[in-house]
């Protein structure tokens, strides 16, 4: 068996497509029961947060096992295969190690060595545990991710190199003020009060916020959220909970808020914002989108030539030989003095340019030499070249006039949407005195972030634990292997000893004891080097056939092999649990 994870995350693709390929519980539920029912699958686990979704599998064939997975991920996302197929990454064997243990670690996160991770790796692996999807190779796996998890964040300084997501996301708000500053006697709405909505409305109680609501559908859940943080030993924060149609009436009154929410629908639309911002300022909100438009008419007018163009008939052109007004079709941006108002000039005209250009005299060079047509046009064309050589490209006279921005105004509303899909409209953008940071915006943020030094110590210890891992699993892949001859050496001890009896009757207890023992030594003192030396060789990358020799080799019933194996599975099974 292999492992095998197909997937997509906002690496791979756009917020909009993991938007719509987002699974709530339930369909997490059926995908990992329909992975495990499919043929090329035995375990499965799932790992869905809001900017990944990964399939886990352990699977007997490579081609087979990712047709299957991509298939199911399809149908349970509701994103066509056809359209789903180009975002989704596969990772096999030990480069699906790799990927787990990266992502564990938070190198792979939307921002790096964010630790929210280790407790959506655990959450998956408690749920396919509870639907009996995972078995000994995933049960492994995810455990000792949380370790490797655990042993960066422990070993490094990863957590510097970045925050969660929530923080990150605060720092947005803030435009790179102090988050701690700029949330100090703010009000607070949080909407949602699962586990990231719970880790928002803690960093804005611990930076300093006056008052929090939080809005939930389950009355109980924001209640109770409400009740830990005004009970919090290290804030003072004011706390309520409030039902989720009270939310239009607090949005008018709040500062900043905070939305992640289990919602398949838009919990805030565009209009919902306009109106909590009208209540608040008793201005109509506008959109920025149409002051642009504005300024840009604006910059349009004033570049199409409807004012005078600088230059023409000014003192500065005094004894200019272009005929000035014969270049009225200019197009706007491009200077009279410069190459649209040349182009198309005959030769002489344009030499004469040239020689004025660069402050000399205009020479007649047609009455000069006496010669017209293609002969003197190609002669002052390469003076005019020789002249341009020396001088350089004619100086503009006149620049485009810069675009003139308008200011955006002040928000008064700060909108952090940590949803996926989203809960907040993303029209809301465009709105003035609105600021709002979603999934999105936190990617293109996190695209440029520095990367610590800490995350090259991370990475090596990755490649360690993958190297370990990939060792202990082809061991443990032999050792059942090893566990069957052992058994069948203490069954032809067992035969050996019970025909000496037969043949010695007579034997005492304390020799036939004696007889026993030095047997089963010799026995193992043969089977000691060759187990031992088969279980490194094994652990070695390629070391799979040393299991099929070994069988062969001592004719070993593979039906043994295999209940020892089963053996194993049910006694992992049994004391599994997450590290």
């Amino acid at each position: 068996m292999s492992l095998l994870v197909v997937g997509l995350s906002h690496r791979s693709a756009p917020v909009s497509v993991l938007e719509r390929a987002s699974l709530n519980a339930g369909a997490q539920l059926k995908l990992l029961q329909d992975t495990v029912a499919a043929e090329p699958a035995t375990e499965a686990a799932v790992l869905a947060t809001c900017n990944r979704i990964e399939l886990y599998a352990d699977v007997d064939k490579f081609h087979a096992g990712v047709a299957e997975l991509s298939t199911l991920l399809a149908q349970h996302s509701g994103v066509g295969l056809e359209e789903l197929t180009p975002y989704l990454y596969v990772h096999y064997e030990d480069r699906a190690v790799h990927h787990l243990f990266s992502v564990a670690c938070g190198l792979d996160s939307m921002v790096v060595g964010e630790g929210q991770i280790l407790g959506q790796i655990k959450d998956s692996l408690a749920r396919a545990q509870d639907l009996h999807t995972a078995g000994r190779l995933l049960n492994d796996l995810f455990q000792q991710a949380l370790r490797v998890g655990k042993r960066a964040h422990s070993e490094t300084g990863i957590d510097r190199a970045g925050q969660s997501l929530v923080t990150f996301g605060l720092e947005q708000l803030s435009a790179g003020a102090d988050v701690q500053q700029w949330a100090r006697g703010k009000r607070a709405l949080v909407i949602g009060a699962g586990s990231m909505s719970s880790l928002a409305a803690a960093t804005l109680a611990r930076a300093g916020v006056a008052e929090i609501v939080v809005a939930n559908r389950t009355f109980e859940r924001a209640e109770r959220l409400a009740r830990i943080l005004s009970e919090g030993d290290d804030t003072d924060v004011l706390a309520r909970a409030v039902p989720m149609d009270s939310v239009p009436g607090e949005l008018t009154r709040a500062d900043v808020a905070v939305s992640c929410t289990g919602a398949t629908g838009l919990v805030l639309t565009a209009d919902a914002v306009v109106a909590s911002v009208e209540g608040r300022t008793g201005a109509p909100a506008v959109e920025d989108a149409a002051v642009a438009d504005t300024a840009v008419r604006d910059t349009a007018v004033r570049d199409t030539g409807e004012t005078p163009l600088p230059g023409a008939g000014s003192a500065a052109d005094e004894n200019c030989p272009l005929d000035l007004s014969s270049v009225s079709s200019v197009p706007s941006g491009f200077s009279v003095m410069g190459e649209a108002a040349v182009a198309g000039m005959d030769a002489a005209t344009l030499e004469q340019h040239g020689a004025w250009a660069a402050g000399g005299t205009a020479v007649d060079r047609t009455r000069e030499t006496g010669r017209s047509g293609p002969e003197a046009d190609t002669e002052l064309i390469g003076a005019l070249a020789a002249t341009a050589t020396r001088v350089g490209r004619i100086p503009e006279r006149r620049r485009p006039e810069p675009v003139v921005e308008v200011p955006r105004p002040e928000p008064v509303l700060f909108l952090l949407d940590l949803a996926m899909p989203r809960d907040v409209d993303a029209a809301v953008h465009r709105l003035a005195g609105v600021r709002l940071v979603d999934i999105e915006s936190l990617a293109d943020a996190s695209a440029d972030a520095p990367m610590a030094a800490d995350v090259d110590m991370v990475r090596r210890i990755v490649a360690d634990e993958v190297t370990a891992f990939g060792a202990a699993q082809r061991a443990a892949h032999i050792t059942p292997t090893v566990v069957a001859l052992r058994s069948m050496a203490a069954d032809v001890v067992a035969g050996e000893i019970a025909r000496l009896e037969g043949r010695l009757p007579g034997l005492d207890d304390k020799h036939r004891a004696e007889i026993t023992q030095t047997v089963k030594r010799v026995v193992d003192k043969l089977l000691h080097a060759p187990t031992v030396r088969v279980k490194q060789l094994a652990a070695e990358p390629g070391g799979a056939g040393y299991a099929d020799a070994l069988r062969t080799l001592f004719d070993l019933d593979q039906e043994t092999v295999a209940s020892v194996s089963r053996a194993e599975n049910s006694t992992t099974e049994k004391n599994r649990g997450p590290a």
